[in-house]
């Protein structure tokens, strides 16, 4: 039986990124940085047509080298989604290796893990800290501060910089929130009840980040102590 060239990993975008590549560097010799057989699609909510967009990119032969590795990083995917998967994690195109990236596989649908190998996450890295970063550096900011990197995090030239922003605004807020539990729960009730309300907000797409980032800096001490 041929090996499977499909694998999971669960944990944060970053963190996940930075283990499939270490994976691909180890087991395939092949570098991450420029090299154009190595696609990284990063997501927000993950839709029928983002997998039709996964499948075009696994569908095309290798440019440089032998093989070929799409690394896809979602926040959630619909079971519609996923069922479009199925296929194409059955079956990759020779030479091709998937790696799907989810916070939680706990509403993976079982026939697509079924297909999947699922590799351990790896230790907290440079990159997979940079979201505890964000979020420590909003705490710590002033008003003025904090205000550019809303602007910045609401800004974006197209739908990929625009969706990749949003799931850096999501990481932020859940930074965020682990630093208030930190502190204690009852200290910051109120801005803790908030976050959760304004994560909701962000997992839609048409929610403005601005706004929501802005209403976060609101309910939170600038800077907070």
């Amino acid at each position: 039986m041929t090996p499977s060239h499909a694998y999971g990993i669960e944990a944060e975008a970053l963190e996940g990124i930075a283990l499939a590549e270490e994976w691909v560097r180890r087991e395939l010799e092949m570098e991450a940085r420029g090299n154009p057989d190595i696609v990284v699609l990063r997501y927000g909510l993950l839709s029928v047509a983002d997998a039709r967009r996964v499948a075009e990119y696994a569908v095309g032969a290798p440019m440089r080298g032998a093989n070929k590795v799409v690394i896809v990083a979602a926040i959630r995917a619909y079971h519609e989604t996923q069922n479009a998967l199925l296929k194409l994690f059955e079956e990759p195109p020779l030479n091709t290796y998937l790696f799907f990236i989810m916070p939680s596989f706990g509403n993976l649908l079982p026939t697509l893990r079924s297909r999947i190998q699922m590799l351990e996450s790896a230790p907290p890295t440079d990159a997979g800290s940079i979201a505890s970063g964000i979020a420590s550096e909003f705490l710590k900011a002033s008003k003025e501060k904090r205000s550019a990197l809303i602007k910045k995090l609401a800004s974006g030239k197209d739908d990929d910089d625009r969706r990749e922003n949003r799931e850096e605004a999501i990481a932020l807020l859940n930074g965020v929130e682990a630093a208030l539990l930190r502190q204690g729960l009852e200290r910051h009730a109120a801005a803790l009840s908030d976050i959760l309300t304004l994560r909701g907000y962000l997992y839609d797409r048409s929610a403005p980040v601005r706004m929501i980032l802005e209403h976060l800096s609101l309910v939170i001490p600038s800077p907070l102590r």
